[in-house]
């Protein structure tokens, strides 16, 4: 079973060979900020503001167009994140 793998910066530290990174920089990340959604209004706390980030991706990813968090500038980026999903299939996730 693939399990999530918690990046680190500590001295000596190795990801595992065959976990794939999902990180924001990489093309499984998530395109809604926490700084986003506090500058934009919907959230007023960081703790808030992860919650609503998570929801945001999750709707984005699972409803496409019909989610009220889709943005017609992230249309290319949900084209080919969803065509690359299969990279991920088997693989230990990396995030920090």
């Amino acid at each position: 079973m693939p399990a999530r793998v918690q990046l680190r910066r500590t001295k000596g530290y190795r990801k595992p060979a065959d976990a794939v990174v999902v990180a924001r920089p990489t093309k499984f990340g998530n395109p809604f900020s926490l700084a986003s959604c506090i500058e934009n209004g919907f959230a007023d706390s960081t703790e808030k503001a992860r919650a609503v980030c998570v929801e945001a991706f999750r709707s984005w990813l699972t409803e496409g167009p019909q989610s009220p968090w889709w943005f017609d500038a992230g249309k290319e980026r949900f084209v080919s994140m969803i065509a690359a999903l299969d990279e991920l299939s088997g693989h230990d996730l990396a995030c920090w």
